[in-house]
């Protein structure tokens, strides 16, 4: 097989497309099947990228091929000869790190939106050839990827090439105006990208970035690329970010970047250096430490595992963790991440219904769709997956005397899958565990992975002197955190709605109703409008008083369903103590072994990689 040659040859920015083609040589082109993927890796659901092609077209040296569209993502190409060029469009207006994106102002894509495969074909080689845009403000546009350059000018545009059509997709490309810098981990090369960032310290990002970065690459005692590249779009309200083999594509507040002379991190920061700490930790532990299931994987149809609570629930845990160990925050601000973490699992009554096991497996249809009743039928192997890999840290620490712990069960995982390429097979984390450990986990696994038991985390925050206490929420952004004062808040519980709504001008618009809460008790259901309590009108600034003026007796609500106005009894429930607070218990008040393995836990595992 020739090489694959893609171009994008126009950007169409007033209706959102890229104009593509793709030349293909070889000497039997006729009958083969083109097709464009169902969803992206990393990102688990069926997204039918095919859906953006607006139009496509095929000719060879003799004029028109035929390409009939088989299914809702492939073509047939039909008699041709043996040179064939396929002309199309694809629709771009996703603006999130899955998808692509065209106008005014940038261009952005993941090759799985663009670009058509040849089946039966996935190790031919490839060119891909950037066209500057013309005109308006796309002038002055630049590229910023991780996509290997062979000819290209000052601004990035002109030619990239490869082999295997799995590196082609998996090199997000944003093009336009943006800030960047640069610094090295090691001797590999780091390119940081900000587009829309407004005013912002990018050199404390690169700094704080630089040193999360070494500290996963001494966790693990290498660092698997030659360059990586950090796509940061900041936006009024977004979040989110997506790995890459050598490159991340990430999504933040604007307000989360730090301004200049931003004396320590604030809650914005912190959250936006978990997600660029986040994905880096991806290098390892998921595009190289990867799933059997997930690695030769068929991107037209979904591929199951029961593993995402290790690799997205690891990934989750040592994510924060690694602010604190690189020195990036306090271990108190550690802790404060920590505990609102531990909240958000306890405020899901699915954790007693779904195992971060079956949640990795129905991720597709059940946590990347989730509808109203999510939080009392499912739980997430992100947050919850989390808990349990500090659980899992815990168990291996205390049944080997602090000879063992997750970081080297996560050492060996990568000298045993992520260096040779072997995938993952279902099940053997826990066979790793006990090999590392010499002793089975059988009993950890069954209930707290394969099973819904509550996880007894006091007991596992206890092994590393941290207190812990949970309580009822404060108001609705009470999330717990961090505290210096340890004695209990000796205040009344309040009442509790249970549910969570969204204000409107009428009332309060219940979104999901929580199990077991007044609301369910009461008959309301997701969907309704909440007018009055006892008859006065409710707001989400009145709504916390109004419950506690009832003084614990149940009152009447007034609500719309379906704009039929309906009146029920809601009973008055204390707030549950499901709000999580840490701190560090004193080191005087502890014993030699668990002050040694707080400190070894928070530790850095830099290896004076500079």
């Amino acid at each position: 097989m020739s090489t694959l040659t893609y171009e994008i040859r126009a950007f169409d920015l007033l209706a959102h497309e890229f104009v593509l083609r793709l030349r293909l040589a070889e000497t039997a082109l006729t009958g083969r099947h083109l097709t464009l993927p169902a969803w992206i890796p990393g990102s688990y659901m069926i997204r039918d990228f095919a859906r953006n092609v607006t139009a496509i077209g095929a000719h060879d040296a003799n004029g028109a091929v035929t390409l009939t569209k088989i299914d809702k993502q492939t073509w047939r190409i039909g008699d041709c000869g043996a040179e064939v060029v396929i002309d199309y469009r694809v629709y771009a207006f996703d603006l999130s790190v899955r998808g692509a994106y065209l106008d005014h102002t940038r261009a952005y894509f993941n090759g799985t939106c663009l670009f058509l495969a040849l089946e039966g074909h996935p190790d031919a080689s490839w060119e891909l050839i950037l066209r500057p845009p013309v005109g308006g403000s796309a002038e002055g546009w630049q590229v910023a990827t991780a996509l290997p350059a062979r000819d290209t000018d000052e601004r990035g545009f002109g030619l990239y090439a490869g082999d295997q059509y799995a590196c082609l997709i998996d090199c997000p490309v944003e093009i336009g105006v943006f800030q960047g810098a640069d610094f090295a981990v090691g001797d590999v090369p780091h390119h940081f990208v900000v587009s829309e960032g407004g005013r912002f310290d990018i050199q404390r990002i690169c700094r704080d970035i630089a040193a999360i970065c070494r500290e996963h690459v001494a966790m693990f005692g290498e660092l698997p690329v030659d360059k990586y590249t950090f796509l940061t779009l900041a936006t009024r309200d977004g979040y989110g970010g997506l790995e890459h083999r050598d490159s991340t594509s990430l999504m933040c507040k604007r307000s989360d970047l730090p301004s200049p002379g931003l004396a320590k991190p604030d809650e914005g920061y912190r959250r936006y250096l978990g997600l660029c700490s986040h994905e880096y930790f991806h290098l390892w532990n998921v595009k190289r430490i990867r799933p059997a299931r997930l690695a030769e994987v068929d991107l037209s149809a979904e591929a199951y595992t029961e593993l995402l609570w290790a690799f997205e629930g690891i990934t989750s845990y040592y994510d924060e963790l690694a602010l604190a160990r690189s020195g990036v925050l306090t271990a108190e601000d550690y802790l404060d991440l920590f505990a609102t973490t531990v909240t958000r699992v306890l405020r899901n009554p699915g954790r007693a219904r779904q195992s971060v096991a079956a949640s990795s497996f129905d991720a597709w249809t059940r946590f990347y769709k989730q509808d109203e009743n999510a939080p009392n039928a499912i739980v997430s192997y992100y947050t919850k997956g989390a808990l349990v890999a500090f659980g899992l840290d815990m168990t291996l620490r205390g049944a080997s005397a602090d000879r063992m712990s997750l970081d080297d069960l996560m050492r060996r995982m990568w000298q045993r899958y992520g260096t040779s390429g072997r995938g993952v097979p279902e099940r053997s984390i826990e066979q790793e565990a006990a090999a590392l450990l010499g002793a089975p986990l059988d009993d950890f696994f069954e209930q707290y992975i394969y099973g819904t038991d509550e996880l007894p985390l006091q007991a596992w925050f206890a092994k590393v002197g941290i207190g812990q206490c949970l309580r009822p929420a404060k108001n609705d952004e009470d999330l717990g955190g961090y505290r210096t004062v340890v004695e209990p808040d000796h205040v009344p519980v309040p009442p509790a709605l249970g549910v969570r709504f969204e204000a409107q001008p009428a009332g309060l618009r219940l979104l999901q109703v929580i199990a077991g809460g007044a609301a369910q008790l009461a008959g309301l259901a997701p969907g309704d409008l909440l007018v009055a309590v006892d008859g006065e009108r409710v707001t989400a600034t009145n709504v916390g008083g109004l419950l506690q003026r009832m003084d614990g007796e149940p009152a009447d609500v007034h609500y719309f369903r379906r704009d039929r106005l309906a009146v029920t009894r809601l009973p008055m429930l204390a707030a549950p103590a499901d709000t999580c607070d840490l701190w560090l218990l004193p080191a005087d008040k502890l014993d030699s072994t668990v002050l040694a393995r707080r400190a070894a836990w928070l530790r850095s595992n830099h290896l004076d990689i500079a």
